[in-house]
């Protein structure tokens, strides 16, 4: 049996047999090792991080003692909960994050990640639900991440499209939508998004729409 430990765009935990294409955690433990039921609660601090699958050989028992090891579809779904890339395994990812949201944001200082950490959880949540952003779609970079107007679908932008999401990738390319629309990737996000920043997209969505930045 699958633990409830892979992550929707939508911040929430579940259980699926898809293998993620990233790993993360939410500043420690959370679960309960002894039962490892679906926890009440959604985070052990407001470090919500993503990171690579494999880094320096290190093993864990997942869902163990130790923290709470998350797993996502892809970036753009860990955007879309809430998470930032990790200083120590990604950590020039992490650097062009931040870079991105400085200059989104017209900062005038660099912050340190724990008050990038602090403008994120603001965004992303609402005590322990997910906090939405009714945005218009006019102005919205690829990799944001929508709900879905039915309200249990989740689509990502990419060019002209709206990718379906599933647990194992891209299902279904639609047309991207018009108006204002409900979004779950936090607002400082997207302002990283408009700067350039190309998160890590699983696979399947190249077979819908090109690669960013291919000219197809």
């Amino acid at each position: 049996m699958p633990l409830p430990n892979r992550v929707r765009p939508d911040g929430a935990l579940f259980a699926d047999p898809a293998r993620g294409t990233l790993f993360g955690n939410r500043g420690g433990r959370f679960h309960d090792p002894r039962t490892q039921a679906l926890p009440r609660r959604i985070q052990a601090s407001r470090q919500w991080i993503c990171c690579v699958l494999s880094f320096k050989g290190r093993r864990h028992q997942v869902w163990g003692p130790g923290y709470t090891d998350l797993f996502f579809c892809d970036e753009v779904t860990a955007f879309a909960a809430g998470h930032r890339p990790c200083m120590e395994c990604r950590r020039h990812d992490a650097l062009a994050y931040r870079a991105a949201l400085v200059s989104g944001l017209g900062m005038t200082q660099t912050p340190f990640f724990p008050e990038i950490d602090r403008i994120l959880d603001g965004e992303r949540r609402d005590g322990r639900g997910k906090r939405t952003h009714r945005l218009p779609v006019e102005n919205l970079p690829d990799g944001a991440m929508l709900l879905a107007e039915n309200g249990g679908e989740f689509l990502a932008l990419r060019g002209g499209s709206a990718l379906l999401w599933s647990p194992a990738g891209y299902i279904e390319r639609r047309d991207r939508p018009a108006g204002t629309v409900t979004v779950l990737t936090p607002p400082a996000t997207l302002a990283v998004l408009r700067q350039d920043y190309r998160p890590l997209w699983h696979p399947s969505a190249d077979a819908f729409t090109p690669p960013p930045g291919t000219g197809g």
